[in-house]
């Protein structure tokens, strides 16, 4: 007797999928297509929905800190093969518990969903704005050279203090932020914690300096010579020596 292969086709009324289609419609970024099309089209629809959710701040749209850490992993593998250079701003929102204390925290919500459209209208769509947590914001410029880095976080400072934020129909805010930068290391590879902790302590340095002002540190010299280039990137066979001589092409002790 020949049995039916079992079928591999996906029955949408079986499966529980309201609580996710309210989130996507609450959050209005993702159009569904229509439930009695293809079911297997509308499933994957359902479910790029929900991953880009997950990695978007509710408040702000922003990527979320998860989001943060995975594009941060990227550019530290990124410059460790290339040794291009990398940003990271880290930015704190000044005397934001006076806004709260002073305003409320629905006030408070609103200064940081205009720092954050403020912030993304300031960077390249390359780059990405993220908010770390509570009043903080990060900010990931790769293939960024100092001078542009620089451009960008006195932007930034500028655009968020020329803003004003109505927070009630007689009252608009103005509020300002500090930055602090630091580049990835070139050609090592490095984590993300080290990096986060070298930004924090610039935009310490910004914050204990007077509050409204960047502190970038300055690029490391972390370049390497051509012979360093090929043992990290070069093939080498089991039975090739550790080092080779890259300008005559004689291994140590070895024969031409």
């Amino acid at each position: 007797m020949i049995h039916p292969a079992p079928s591999n086709l996906v029955d949408l009324h079986e499966l529980r999928l309201d609580a996710a289609r309210a989130q996507l419609a609450r959050a209005g970024t993702v159009e569904l297509p229509p439930a009695d099309g293809d079911a297997t089209t509308y499933l994957q629809a359902v479910i790029d929905g929900l991953n880009e959710l997950s990695l978007k701040d509710a408040l702000t749209g922003l990527s979320n800190r998860r989001q943060l850490e995975q594009v941060l992993e990227a550019e530290i593998d990124r410059v460790a093969r290339s040794g291009e250079a990398a940003l990271l701003l880290m930015l704190d929102i000044d005397h934001f518990k006076s806004v709260n204390d002073n305003y409320g925290h629905m006030a408070g919500d609103q200064v940081l969903q205009a720092v954050a459209q403020a912030l993304a209208g300031c960077i390249r769509p390359m780059d990405t704005a993220a908010r770390y947590g509570g009043e903080e914001f990060a900010v990931v410029l790769p293939s960024c050279q100092p001078a542009f880095g620089q451009v960008v976080a006195e932007r930034i400072c500028r655009t968020i203090e020329a803003t004003p934020i109505r927070v009630s129909p007689s009252v608009d805010l103005r509020v300002t932020v500090s930055i602090g930068g630091a580049f990835a290391l070139q050609w090592i590879r490095s984590t993300t914690e080290l990096w986060i902790d070298r930004a924090d302590q610039q935009l310490y340095v910004a914050k204990t300096g007077g509050r409204n002002r960047l502190c970038l540190e300055e690029q490391p010299d972390s370049t390497v010579s051509a012979e360093e280039k090929h043992l990290l990137f070069g093939h080498l066979a089991a039975a090739d020596p550790a080092w080779i001589d890259m300008s005559s092409g004689v291994a140590p002790g070895g024969a031409v």
